[in-house]
């Protein structure tokens, strides 16, 4: 194992002592410093190769993470080795303590998590990054050597491990400095922390602060978790408000961009799904907040988001049916799953055809002028020092009123409901409760924090309700009309879609319409508790309005 306390270390040429450099960058040449090392070493120690020992040799390494980073954020570094003798997924903590590990044959990394072989490593991270992809972030060219460190009794005590390291990412490459680490043999650790504290002497040498990942990443200039579909535009609360509104759309327009190329090669569903969050709040603030805008670029880019946010409705759909087709099946009761397969491959045949459309639409110049365009007049706003005809709202003030304006409206809509109100009620108010939340996060620095969560905690239960109403409605119908177009393909001879497969779907739109009335029930409780005195009064705190003593409201603590 290796020594507490004495992890590893780096070693880099001081300061003006380079004897020579990398072709692929201007760094010192790793290689040259072990002997430097070893010499350190050799008069307490008797220094021998290790031929074939574990950790020598080369290999190819790399490092494994979604698209938002989300093994890195739970804590986790995932390693796929690759060497002559197969290849090996070592899951371990930030801090390098080993979680997991097991071997994987002709496994590519740019997979779907679900193809990862059985094994502990699957087991640990499926419930971590389902249903996203692991794409590499990272790889390096790595060569270890390892080193017996000998008592005077000829024992060996300890070893020393040095690796070589080349990483590449995007094109670019980068040399690693010299790692060394110190491994104790059982029952000598008094020699590992000598050996270790030897090392630590030689000229260049340093404590090993970051993991190989890290180190790797920063060689190439990169940062971990730099990814986030947050809006976390810098918006202050004097900035006019049409520089605000700037700020927050560019950075949404950042997000969609981001997302473009994961859609394009069908990686993972959630690309496609945050590029369409980006694009629905983009829709939302241009409605909420236009009006700080120059005169026809809402109006204009209005029409065009709604195009956008229109064609990726049909592929998305279609992901949301097929990514909950085995928790759909888990709930059979009268039939089987195997009744539902001509259903699931039908969604997966019309999803192709659905995608195809989408890429097409995405490659096309009318996207590519949309975007290209809408930075173009979002950057001349956010940059404009000419001085208005009429004087702006700050950012503050446009939050205040746009964000108060939308909490009355729910509470004026949502109080009108009644048990006999139309289901289009309820899907208009969940459209306002979107818009309300929007509105909550592009203006969240803004915001008293503690109002701030309270009111997002009480509208996002509120959301929900409202979202299992209209996605169990939605679903019931899109089932209806899947089971329409499943029955002509049958007829016509094209279909594999038999009775027993369209008795499991209504029995699956059954249970939809169970969920409906379970949450249109649920909606009072739940829509009282969001628009109740101790609400109102969250809400006037968080947009620091002055507002009335808030009564007693005994459902909200």
């Amino acid at each position: 194992m290796l020594t507490p306390g004495l992890r590893g270390y780096v070693l880099e040429p001081p300061a003006g002592d380079h004897k020579s450099t990398s072709k692929s960058t201007s760094k010192p040449v790793a290689q040259d410093l072990l002997p430097a090392a070893l010499a350190a070493l050799a008069p307490s120690f008797t220094v021998a190769a290790e031929r074939g020992a574990p950790g020598s040799g080369a290999r190819r390494l790399t490092w494994l993470d979604t698209f938002d980073w989300r093994l890195y954020r739970a804590g986790l570094v995932l390693e796929l080795e690759q060497a002559r003798r197969g290849g090996r997924l070592r899951l371990s903590q930030a801090d390098g303590t080993p979680q997991a590990e097991q071997p994987v044959t002709g496994w590519p990394p740019r997979r779907p998590a679900q193809d990862l072989p059985a094994g502990p490593v699957r087991d640990r991270i499926m419930v971590l990054i389902s249903p996203r992809a692991l794409l590499p972030v990272v790889s390096a060219v790595s060569t270890g050597s390892v080193t017996r460190l000998l008592n005077a009794d000829g024992k060996t005590v300890a070893r020393l491990t040095a690796e070589r390291a080349t990483v590449t990412a995007v094109g670019t490459t980068a040399e690693l400095p010299l790692r060394l680490s110190v491994a104790e043999v059982r029952g000598y650790p008094a020699q590992a922390r000598k050996a270790a504290a030897l090392l630590a002497a030689v000229p260049g040498a340093s404590p090993a602060s970051q993991s190989a990942f890290i180190a790797a990443l920063t060689a190439l200039g990169r940062h971990p978790a730099n990814y986030t579909n947050t809006v976390d535009a810098q918006i202050t609360a004097p900035m006019p408000g049409s520089v605000a509104v700037a700020r927050l759309l560019l950075r949404l327009l950042d997000t969609l961009e981001l997302n473009v190329d994961g859609v394009l090669r069908d990686l993972d569903t959630e690309f496609l799904h945050d590029f369409r969050v980006a694009v629905r709040r983009t829709r939302s603030a241009i409605k909420l907040l236009g009006e700080v805008l120059p005169a026809g670029v809402a109006s204009h880019y209005a029409k065009e988001f709604k195009w956008l946010g229109d064609l990726t409705t049909p592929t998305r759909d279609l992901d949301v049916h097929l990514l909950g087709f085995a928790a759909t099946t888990e709930h059979l009761l009268a039939a089987a799953p195997a009744d539902l397969e001509p259903f699931r491959t039908f969604l997966v045949r019309r999803r192709a055809r659905e995608f195809r459309r989408l890429a097409a639409t995405l490659r096309s110049p009318r996207f590519g002028a949309i975007t290209d365009d809408w930075r173009k007049a979002l950057l001349a706003v956010r940059d404009a020092s000419a001085p208005k005809k009429r004087r702006q709202p700050t950012a503050a003030e446009l939050a205040a009123r746009t964000t108060g304006r939308a909490f009355r409206r729910i509470v004026a809509q949502g109080g009108a409901i009644t048990p006999d109100s139309a289901p289009e009620s309820l899907h208009d108010l969940r459209k306002r409760c979107k818009e309300l939340r929007y509105l909550l996060e592009f203006f969240a620095p803004l915001h008293d924090p503690v109002a701030y969560r309270k009111v997002v905690g009480d509208l996002k239960q509120l959301q929900d309700r409202l979202g299992d109403f209209q996605d169990s409605q939605v679903q019931r119908e899109e089932i209806g009309a899947l089971a329409d177009a499943m029955l002509a393909e049958a007829l016509a001879g094209q279909g594999t879609a038999t009775a027993a497969t369209l008795l499991a779907m209504g029995e699956v739109a059954a249970r939809l319409a169970v969920s409906q009335a379970e949450a249109r029930a649920d909606f009072a409780h739940r829509f009282a508790r969001f628009a109740g005195p101790a609400a109102r009064q969250r809400i006037s705190t968080l947009l620091a309005e002055p507002g009335p003593p808030a009564e007693p409201d005994p459902k909200t603590p």
